[in-house]
Parts: structure tokens; sequence; C-alpha cells
């Protein structure tokens, strides 16, 4: 094998540094340690063992850190004058890494583990450190071995003593410290203790990745659901894929599982499939694995354990299978740990997590997962057993709530007549009153048509026939009515609905006189026929007829409206809920003519007669639909009532889409609001559980998500936001282009607020890849630079310049938009000097800026021609930020060739081919720059108080590099002037500016 050289080596440990975390790196940092050792370089070899212990710790390696950590500490041993201070507080700071290892590393005895801890403590005294850490790590070993007594006097010490260089951030000691008020049983003051990390007040490498997960099960366990919410989704987001954080992705499938979350869990289960096998630091596969078992024992109970699961270190296995294998091998670690500690606490708390019940029915996470499969349980029931009915505690009483909700038609009577048939189903056929069996098959022959079930027809004639022997004559009416219904359901020929149609009135009409309910019979069989018969007209007038409706245009619907107004004028006051449906009928009609003002009134009065009439369930579609019309006419503040009173009026509706449909339509309207953001995304969430309890989440589902990530983008939730619309992203690009290219974009700008700059270039590309067949070219062009834009903060700087090109290319192309030209060009003359700082380089960024400011006087020019007055503002202060931006530029010229010391062009100096050696006048260009900024800071005055603060800038800006030429009191001359012209203006000027511009001048003159 060649041995490498130490600049080898030394590049083999930059590059180390940048590798992705895991066992890859982790061999390379191996590799390195052994070479440096090998050509006898003792500082090269500790700089390697340094970066091999790093290495492990950001790994599911960290217990490896022993060995290498051991060397090290020889090394010091041997010669500690030769640890510079870095090397040496580097080397004590890792020892808290190693008494964590020690204590996780069940092949380790007891009596090593706590030789370590007072090795730790000895070597801390000596260099003068505080016992702070020593008192945690005691803490954190006296608690796993069960010395209760002695954890708390550590607890105590630890938060006694004094904090220096060697405590712990912040942020990992607040995560310490509620940790142990949990297992105390304090979830409240561990919440406390770690609002400051949860919050992004106090940060570090891992948090608040790790506390966003510790928090899950306190959050749910202390009810504020809403927080557990927005941690799960927010904290695995920043957990997803890290090796060092598979225990806080442990933590979010176990929230999962105990939050009804059950199919969330099993995706983020799959995504971590290769992390699946043995780890080397086993008390990290323990917390791992431990959340994976509470998953697969709550899929189990939920009837999936046939189900298949990941593979196991390459073998495939299912739910249940899965289950024994993980628990098995965890309670092997366990009972290691409890064989070297003396105690069973570990495998205690072990069996006491993976035991864990639900601690929520069903918590919406907002984020879109596949519905589990229905287990062999569930498809094997009978369909009323999973339907959810109000309990009743008598049967008798059971039948005659079933029987009057289903005459008001309440939406609690599926559920009632599926229990009721449930309990005759249970009962012998001989003990069944024969009226009740009736009931029961009408019920079920209802639903049969319902869903289209092709022997509805045969199971609704069996149950006329049934109740014709009965003497249930109105009840034999309504069947009749429902195989009319179901014939125009299925598509029958138009003749023999009509015959089925006049069947169901003949019947209604040939009831006793005296049966009470003859006069809704017929009422009903006519209301039928009127939406039938439109049904059918249009059927029969042929698909040249089927078109968009223009306004005013009468296509056949003045005949169907004038039957639907004599209806409701004939109903009105005896049957106000058929009069109410009939209206919201009209109210459709009106709109499918396209006169929404007529269409209002009668929605509202439909809403308003099935509210009067005891049925405000009825009132729901008519209102959401309102409020929809009433948005598309700009009238929020209604659209708003009308959606309230829907919501409100849906309490008793028991069908998942309706309540997905009413939510969504406030969730929609609320957030054109600008303080109801936290509302509206409240209603979103709830919209799309619904949907998705529908199987619509491809449909309402998408859309309610992305009224969700948009709220919570309002309330400055990126995260939150990012990753509901990433859930929702396929099912949202198939509903049109217009739709793909907006929820690209709106994703791309959230990723740019998270810093995300490669994943936000790559949304904004495939947006534009999208709108580049638009006949209108200027979506794509502010795609294409939005993309260059986030590809330069990525440093992928060939990649901006094609984008930055390509929207300039197309901004040309419109000839209207100078300023986005403009901005392009100036973006463009930044990167030119970025990596080739040549004489060519600067040149051409001169020329970009020099363009710049041509397409603006061009502009102005042209606006001056084309208006009256001075010509627009905004093109005066691009223009302005366009000399300012030039300055900028040539000071950093002169900075470059001052640091550098060489002339543009030479060898050194990254000079591209076109370079050139030529002197820099350095005065020469300090003097622009201060003509540039003086002339940008006259314009900026020209355009009024609303930019005072870019003219203290410019200003500024000139003073000190008047300084930096040596003429200091012209610099300062400047700020006082600017500050004496600020004082005297009638304008109040805002505190804060006059601040900064005394700031500015007292630091000139210090």
């Amino acid at each position: 094998m060649t041995m490498l050289t130490r600049e080898e080596i030394e590049k083999g440990l930059l590059e180390n540094r940048n590798f992705p975390n895991g066992s890859a790196r982790n061999a390379h940092a191996e590799a390195l340690v052994g070479a440096a050792e090998a050509i006898g370089d003792r500082a090269l070899f500790r700089t390697a063992l340094d970066n091999l212990i790093n290495a492990y710790l950001w790994s599911a390696e960290s217990s490896k850190m022993l060995v290498p950590f051991a060397r090290l500490l020889q090394e010091y041993d041997k010669d500690p004058g030769a640890f510079d201070r870095w090397e040496a507080h580097s080397l004590f700071w890792q020892f808290k890494w190693v008494a964590t290892a020690i204590s996780d590393s069940p092949e380790i005895p007891l009596e090593s583990a706590v030789g370590w801890l007072d090795e730790m403590e000895r070597r801390y005294r000596i260099a003068g450190y505080s016992e702070r850490p020593v008192r945690e790590a005691e803490l954190w070993l006296a608690d796993a071995i069960g010395q209760d007594d002695r954890a708390e006097r550590a607890h105590r010490a630890w938060l006694a003593a004094d904090r220096d260089d060697m405590s712990d951030c912040h942020a990992c000691e607040l995560n310490g410290q509620g940790a142990y008020a949990v297992l105390r049983g304090d979830d409240a003051r561990a919440l406390e203790l770690w609002q400051p990390v949860l919050a992004g007040e106090r940060t570090c490498a891992e948090e608040p990745h790790r506390l966003l997960a510790t928090s899950l099960l306190p959050l749910l366990r202390l009810g504020r659901f809403d927080e557990a919410r927005s941690h799960h989704v927010r904290g695995y987001r920043m957990a997803r894929g890290n090796e060092s954080l598979l225990p806080s992705i442990g933590k979010h499938i176990e929230f999962c599982a105990l939050s009804g979350n059950e199919s969330r869990g099993l995706e983020i289960l799959s995504e971590h499939a290769a992390h699946m096998s043995p780890l080397v630091n086993v008390d990290d596969q323990m917390a791992f694995h431990g959340g994976i078992l509470v998953l697969l024992r709550r899929l189990t109970e939920l009837g999936h354990g046939q189900s298949p699961a990941v593979a196991y270190d390459g073998v495939p296995h299912t739910v249940s299978e899965l289950y024994e294998v993980l628990r098995a091998s965890s309670l092997e670690i366990a009972r290691r740990f409890d064989a070297r500690n003396g105690t069973t606490r570990v495998s205690d708390r072990f069996l006491a997590r993976i035991e864990r019940e639900p601690l929520v029915g069903v918590l919406p996470l907002g984020v879109r997962s596949t519905a589990l499969p229905r287990s062999a349980a569930m498809v094997n029931a009978p369909a009323a057993a999973v339907v959810p009915a109000p309990p009743a505690a008598d049967f008798e009483e059971l039948v005659e709530r079933a029987r009057q909700a289903r005459e008001q038609r309440h939406p609690a009577a599926d559920a009632l007549w599926a229990e009721v048939g449930v309990r005759v189903d249970a009962r012998p056929e001989d003990e069944v009153d024969p009226l009740l069996a009736a009931d029961v098959a009408d019920q079920r022959a209802l639903t049969a048509a319902r869903s289209g079930a092709g022997n509805a027809a045969e199971l609704l004639e069996a149950v006329r026939d049934r109740y014709r022997d009965l003497g249930q004559a109105e009840r034999a009416a309504l069947a009749e009515l429902r195989l009319a219904s179901a014939a125009a359901q299925s598509g029958a020929e138009p003749r023999r609905i009509r015959e089925l149609l006049a069947v169901a009135l003949k019947a209604a009409e040939a009831l006793d006189a005296d049966e009470p309910l003859r006069g809704r019979r017929i009422a009903l069989a006519e209301l039928s026929s009127i939406r039938v018969e439109s049904y059918l007209r249009s059927l029969e007038a042929g698909p040249e007829h089927e078109h968009l409706h223009e306004p005013g245009q009468d296509h056949g619907h003045g005949e169907l409206a004038a039957e639907l107004g004599a209806f409701v004028a004939a109903y009105a006051q005896a049957l106000p809920d058929l009069a109410a449906e009939a209206e919201e009928m009209l109210g459709r009609v009106a709109l499918s003519q396209g006169e929404p003002e007529r269409a209002l009134p009668l929605l509202a009065a439909s809403a308003a007669r099935a509210v009067s009439a005891g049925l405000p369930w009825q009132a729901v579609d008519a209102l959401v639909l309102r409020a929809g019309v009433l948005m598309s006419v700009e009238r929020p503040e209604e659209a708003e009532e009308a959606a309230r009173s829907a919501l409100e009026h849906s309490a008793e509706v028991t069908e998942a889409e309706t309540q997905g449909v009413v939510r969504l339509t406030l969730a929609d309207i609320l957030l054109r609001r600008v303080d109801a953001a936290a509302e509206a995304a409240e209603h979103a969430l709830t919209a799309a559980h619904w949907f998705d309890q529908a199987g619509l989440t491809a449909d309402g589902g998408a859309q309610a998500r992305l009224v969700l990530a948009r709220a919570y983008a309002r309330e400055d939730r990126h995260a939150d936001a990012a990753e509901v619309l990433q859930s929702t992203l396929p099912d949202l690009l198939e509903h049109g282009e217009g739709q793909a290219v907006s929820v690209r974009e709106f994703l791309g700008d959230l990723l740019r607020q998270l810093n995300d700059s490669r994943a936000a270039a790559e949304q904004y590309l495939l947006a534009a890849e999208v709108a580049k067949g638009w006949e209108d070219p200027r979506p794509q062009a502010a795609l294409a630079q939005a993309a260059a834009e986030q590809l330069s903060a990525a440093r992928l700087d060939q990649e901006a310049l094609a984008a930055y090109e390509r929207s300039l290319e197309l901004y040309r192309v419109t000839g209207d938009a100078p300023i986005a030209e403009v901005r392009i060009l100036r973006s463009l003359a930044w990167m030119a000097p970025r990596a080739d700082t040549g004489a060519a380089a600067w040149a051409r960024a001169r020329d970009l800026m020099d363009q710049a400011a041509g397409v603006l006087e061009t502009a102005l020019a042209e606006s001056t021609e084309t208006s009256e007055g001075r010509a627009a503002p905004q093109l005066r202060a691009e223009l302005a930020q366009t000399w300012l931006q030039l300055a900028q530029v040539l000071d950093w010229r002169v900075t470059s060739h001052e640091q550098t010391g060489d002339e543009d062009g030479d060898e050194d100096s990254g000079g591209g081919e076109g370079s050139h050696r030529a002197e820099v006048d350095t005065e020469a260009l300090r003097l622009e720059e201060i003509e540039l900024t003086a002339r940008a800071g006259d314009l900026y005055a020209e355009l009024g108080p609303d930019h005072l603060g870019d003219r203290l800038q410019c200003v500024r800006y000139a003073a000190w590099t008047e300084q930096e030429i040596g003429r200091d009191e012209a610099g300062a001359a400047r700020l006082s002037a600017l500050i004496e012209e600020f004082r005297a203006m009638p304008e109040e000027v805002p505190e804060d500016l006059l601040e900064r511009a005394q700031s500015a001048l007292d630091s000139l003159r210090s």
C-alpha cells in the first residue's frame, strides 16, 4: 500500500470534515489516523485522532470514540506542551462525550465507568474547570444504575456549580434538565425548562432537533395538542435522515403510534429502513427500535400484524414478525445493561415504553400520509359494526330514535339504523317484529341504492312488497319513489324512469286522506319528478347542448325555474324543509345562468327556511354555496358570516366530505384576512382530516393542505408549511399547469425562507419548465430569476449564471420589465469577480453595472416622454441603487487588491484567460466611489422622506471612503451636514435613523 504524504493527509482531513456523517466518513477518518501514525508526524496524528472522535460522535457509531480518545489522552500525558490552547480545550471537552459513551456501553464494567468519571473529575479539577459537567455525567450514570438519591444530589450539584468554558451550551443543558424532570413525572416543569430551546432562543448543532422530538409525549400527556403537532412536523423535518438522531426518529415514530397516526409512523419507518440493522451504539439502537416497537404493537392491535413491514438485516418480515425480532434484540441489550448496572431499571423502563397505550384517539397532523389498508378483521366485519352510532341503553328506545331520525332526515339516521340492524341480526328471526325487520331491510336497500349497487332495485322492490304485505302503504310509496331515483342513478332509459316516477306519484296520491304523511309523500314525488325531469330533458337534448351557459341565456332552465318556483309557493308553509330544498335548487339554476346576485337571496332563504323548520343540517349546503358566491362578488364579510353559519349548523352532519367542505370554505375565506391566519390553519387542518376520512385525500384533502400551508406561512411557520406542502405536492401537481406552477413557486419561497437554497432553486426551475410553453414569458422569467438567486446563494455559480441569462433573455422579449432587467444585470455584475478576480472580471462587472444604468436611463427617458410630471420614482430609486452598488463593487476591487498585494492578472490572482497585468489605481477608484455614492445620495434626496435610510447609507459610505484616502474632515463634514439637515426637516425623522447617523459620525471621529 502506498504511504500518503503529509499534504495528502491534510487534504484528506479537510475533505473528511465536509463528508456526510455516517460509516463512510468514519472509515475514511480511521484510514487517515493510520496514515498519519505511519509517517510519524505527531501533530498530524493528533489532528487525525481528533477528527476521528468528531466523526464517530455525529454517527451511530459514537461508542467507538473511546479508543481514539484514549490514544489522544496518552499523547497529552506524554507531552502536554505539544497541545496548543485550542487542542487542549478540545481534549477536555471530549471527556464529556466519552463519559456518555462509556455509560451507554454495556460491555464496559461499571467499575470502569465509575473510574472514568473519577478521572474526569480529577483532570477537570487540576485544569481549573468547574465540576458542572462532571456532576451532570454523574447524574445520568447514577440514574441508570438505580441510585436515585445520588442522582438527586448530582442534579443539585450540577445546577449549583458555576458555568465556564467547559460547560455544555445552554440548549443542551436545558435538554438534560428537562429530561430529568420528565423522569420525575413533571412534564409541565420539563416543558417550562425547554421553552427557550423550543422557541429558538437557545440552539446548537442538534437543538432544537432533539428536544422537538423529546417534547412530543409530554405535550400529548398535558393535552397541548397544537404544540405537539407543530413539534412533530417541524422536528421531523430537522431530524430526517440524520444518523446521529436515530433516537429522535424513534420518538417521532412513537408519537405517531400514540396519536392515531400509525400510517405516518409507518412512512417514517420506511424512510429509515436502511438504519434498521444492528447499530454499533447499542443504546441508540435500543432507543430507535423502542419507538418502532410501539408502532408495530399498535399496528398489530389494529389488525395489521400480517401486513409486510420493512426488512431487517436484509430479511423481509411481517409487522408481527418484525415486532418479535426487535423486541428480542432490544431486551437482550437491556439485559446486558442490567447485568452491568446490577439493576433492572433499563429493561423495566424499556418494557414500560413499548407497552404504552395511545394518548389521543386521532390527532390530525396536516401532512399527507397514505391511509392504512383495511385489515382482515375490518373487511370481514359487518358494515354496521364499524359505523359509530349514538349509544342507547334500551333497544326499544334505539328503534324509536332511529325512526324519528329517519322521518327528520337527520344525519344520524344511518348510524342509528346500522346499530339497530346489528342488534336485529343477533336475535332469532322469530323474535323480531316484522315491521322492524322491514325497516332494517329498507335502510339496507337505501344504502345499496346510494352506493350504486347492482342489486339495489331488487332490494327496493322486495322492501316495497314487504311494506305492502304489512299494510304500510306510505312506506311502500316511498320505496316506489326510491326505485325511480335508483333507475335514474343507474342510467336507465328515460321512458322507464318516467314510468317509475308516475307510479311513485300515483302511489302517494292513492294513500288514505287521513294518512298524516300523504302530503309529504306527494310533495316528495313531485320534487323528485322536477329534479329528474330536468336531468332527462338535458339528456334528450343531446351533447350539442352540453356547454357552458352564457349569462342572460335560458337554455331550457326557465321551465325548471318555473316548476321549482311553483313548488316553493305551494309547500312553503306546509313542508318548509322540502320548500328549502327546492329553493336551493333555484339558487343553483340562477348560478348556472350566470346570475349570482339572483342566486344569493334564494340560497339565504333556503338556509333560513331549513333552520326554522328545525333541520339546521339541511341548511349547510346552501350556506357553503352562498359563501363561495359572496367571495366571487367580493363581499368577504358576508361570505365569512355564511361560512360560519354553515359550520355552526354542521354540528350534527355525519358525512365526512361535507364536514371537509364546510371547513375548507371557511379557512379559504379567513386566509384572505390579514389577521386570521391562525384560525384559517385550524379549519384547514380539520378539513384535511375530514377529506382523508372521506377518501378524498388527493382532491379536497390536497386543497385543504394547500390552504393550511399558506396559513402557516402567514404565521411565519415556514418549516411546518413546507412539510405540509411537500407531503401533498404530487396531488396538487395533478390539478392543472397553473396550480402546478403556483405551488412549486410557493414551495420554493418556503424553502428559501428555510435557507435551503438548492432545494428552493430546484422548485423554481421545475415551475419555470412548466411555464415554458405559456404565451406570456414573464412568469417563466421571474421563476428563472428566483432560481438564479438561490443557485447563487448555494455557490452554484455556473448554474446561476445560466439561469440569470435565461431570465434576462425572457424579460427582454417582453420589453416592459426594466427593473427586473436591471436587478439581473446587477446580480451578474456581483458574480463576475467571485471566482475570477482578474482585470477582465472586474471590467465585466463594471460593464454590467453600466448596462443596468443604461437600461434605467432609457426607461426614464421614455417615462418622461409618455407621462406628465416627474419620471417614475421607482426607476429613479433603482438608478440610485445601481450607482451605489457600482461603488461597492469598486470597493471590493480595491480591498481585494490590497489584501493580495498582487496586481490584477498575476498567476496567483485567479485571473481568467482574458486577464492581463495592470496596475490598480486605488486612489482613483476611491474617488470614483465617493462620486458615485454622492450622486446616489442626491438622487435619493430628490425622492423624498421615504428614502432617508437609503440616503444615510450613501452619505455614510462616502464619508468612510473619504477617510480611507485620508480626508477625515471631509467625511465627517458630510455626515454632520446630513444630521443637521435631518434635524431641520419639518417631517419627523425616525429617532433610530438619527441615532445611526450620529453613531456613524462618532465612529468616524474616534
